[in-house]
């Protein structure tokens, strides 16, 4: 079974969906639609802007998706997903590839999210920081046993996982993980403490826009972060996007489902090959590839 999976908040890159753009009249569409409806020119950030004004929420996550939904789009007839995933932002992506949502309904739904989940960043001071070389239960053990909110945010792969809280928990729980044998325990410079509680301002405002927002059912099944299995309704999938923004991404748990319930082929679609590399380090078994631009189209 052939699964394509999408990239999340880190993929961005000065000069993404330049290439896109020059050579596909769809993507070009896709792009120009874009602009209409978020009110300024989005191109002209990822086209031209710095890695400082692509790092703002505002920018990133709607980069991100339109990047990766256009590539998606150029594929053509090839393109027919058997199973989808996205990691954090990402599922977005995944959603209008299988068809749950319209480009223009997705586009707004994460501009919304980023406006949001920057709000609930400004509200409390707080940050990410990447473990690297610790088993998964003894880094929530250090969490749930430092002072103040930090919480395990990413299952990135086996050995990589991210924490998410408030500042001075998150220095804390590094000094405690370093001290329990991590390779590594690094700040990330990110905004903010995303799926972790502190989240939780950004839940009510996403929630009501979702609501307001037509879900098909869908033509595959998507493996979801917060459930990291199947889910073939919408009435679900509505509900995991709200708890998303709290709950950690399982993407180790998603993808080892996803082989588990007959993927044999991973295709990456959107900027950079983050999520390739997080394959061979989850499983090695199967294929793994990044989408390639039809230059015919």
């Amino acid at each position: 079974m052939h699964a394509y999976i999408f990239p999340g908040q880190g993929a961005q890159f000065s000069g993404m969906g330049l290439d896109i753009y020059e050579k596909s009249n769809i993507a070009q569409e896709l792009f120009e639609q874009a602009n209409s409806i978020l009110g300024f020119s989005i191109t002209d950030i990822m086209f031209e802007g710095t890695a400082e004004q692509l790092k703002e929420t505002k920018v990133t996550q709607p980069a991100i998706f339109i990047h990766s939904v256009a590539l998606a789009k150029t594929l053509g007839d090839k393109f027919k997903p058997q199973m989808v995933a996205g990691h954090s932002l990402g599922e977005f992506s995944a959603l209008v590839a299988n068809g749950v949502l319209s480009f223009e309904d997705g586009l707004k739904l994460v501009s919304k999210r980023a406006l949001a989940m920057q709000k609930a960043c400004e509200l409390q001071p707080s940050t990410m920081a990447a473990v690297l070389g610790l088993e998964d239960q003894i880094v929530e053990n250090i969490c749930s046993e430092t002072n103040g909110i930090v919480v395990a945010a990413n299952y990135n792969c086996p050995g990589q996982l991210v924490i998410s809280g408030e500042i001075e928990a998150v220095n804390l729980a590094c000094e405690s993980l370093t001290a329990a044998g991590a390779r590594r325990a690094l700040v990330l410079p990110v905004g903010g403490a995303f799926h972790s509680p502190l989240m939780e301002p950004a839940q009510e405002e996403l929630a009501s826009a979702i609501e307001n927002t037509t879900f098909n059912e869908p033509n595959c099944p998507i493996y979801q972060n917060v459930v990291a299995s199947a889910v073939n309704t919408a009435s679900e999938i509505k509900k995991n996007l709200v708890s998303q923004l709290t709950a950690p991404v399982r993407w180790t748990q998603s993808i080892q489902q996803m082989v588990k319930d007959g993927a044999t082929e991973f295709t990456e679609v959107g900027p950079g090959n983050v999520l390739q590399g997080l394959m061979r380090k989850i499983d090695r078994s199967v294929t793994t590839n990044g989408a390639k631009l039809e230059d015919n189209n």
